[in-house]
């Protein structure tokens, strides 16, 4: 499914004015203003999925964050906005094939949210796990030395009485009592496989998805199974993807257009001619000797 059709943003011409008027403010940058007009860039098509590539400074982020605003993206992690940041994006023209319902930006940063708060969860799990494993031991020898303990001795006491009466009288293991009154831990592994699980259940729904760099915190083998989920989300949902990366795995995603930002002009182009994956390319040719 093609959501978004086209985008376009401002030329030299759209552009001049607000830089002659701002350049008489205080401000030392115009950021976004003067980004992609000077390369010539004041439009792109979309496919079903299409790759921004580009290196440092080449806009490829800045691209996503502009885009999605301006489609009203559902974003969880914030990004560094500038004074006329808005104002840009006010100059921007979206066209649609068909509005989607929804549409989503998913970063590295949220990857790295996600698992700091999946961590930060287990280790509140963790301090509970102990406190009642010594609150069953204490039950315990409670009772051995003081039997009455069982005994209720009034509303005040009830709270105490209950918890002692639920270790004793049903039998229960240390780790039946503690199962019984914890949640489960996050199944955290690797980061790696944190990450993918994050990208896995945000996916999970027809929409316009942005990623930018989704390549970080991803071992190769990941970034492969990340490529096939998207590529078979795409192929059986009504989803369109944007992803900004440098990633050769990703670049090479069957049926993707991508677009090489640090052309002047921006253009369209094969993956197989991005510098970036020349330059694998050429070092594992350099060296395929060794893989005999």
């Amino acid at each position: 499914m093609i959501y978004l059709k086209k985008f376009n943003l401002p030329g030299e011409d759209a552009e001049y004015g607000v830089i002659m008027r701002e350049n008489r403010t205080c401000f030392a940058s115009l950021y976004p203003f003067g980004l992609f007009a000077r390369k010539g860039h004041d439009a792109i098509s979309f496919d079903g999925i299409t790759m921004l590539y580009g290196g440092n400074g080449s806009g490829k982020s800045t691209l996503i964050n502009v885009i999605s605003e301006k489609v009203g993206a559902v974003r969880y992690a914030e990004f560094n906005n500038s004074p006329f940041f808005d104002q840009y994006v006010g100059m921007c023209r979206a066209e649609y094939f068909r509005r989607p319902y929804k549409s989503y930006v998913l970063t590295s940063d949220d990857v790295f949210d996600y698992v700091l708060n999946a961590r930060s969860i287990n280790e509140r799990i963790d301090d509970r796990r102990e406190e009642l494993f010594r609150k069953y031991a204490e039950v315990h020898k409670e009772a051995e030395d003081k039997p009455d303990t069982r005994w209720l001795k009034g509303l005040d006491d009830y709270d105490r009485w209950k918890e002692t009466t639920d270790i004793l009288s049903k039998r229960k293991s240390q780790s039946q009592y503690v199962k019984s009154r914890i949640a489960r831990d996050i199944d955290l592994h690797s980061n790696g496989e944190t990450a993918m699980r994050h990208f896995v259940e945000r996916i999970d729904e027809d929409a316009l998805y942005f990623l930018d760099e989704p390549e970080n915190s991803l071992s190769v083998e990941f970034q492969i199974e990340l490529v096939d989920y998207i590529s078979a989300t795409a192929r059986a949902t009504r989803s369109q993807f944007i992803i900004a990366t440098h990633s050769p795995v990703f670049l090479g995603m069957r049926g993707a257009e991508v677009y090489n930002l640090d052309s002047e002009p921006v253009e369209r182009c094969n993956w197989t001619e991005l510098p970036n994956v020349r330059k694998y390319f050429d070092f594992f040719m350099e060296r395929r000797e060794e893989f005999k």
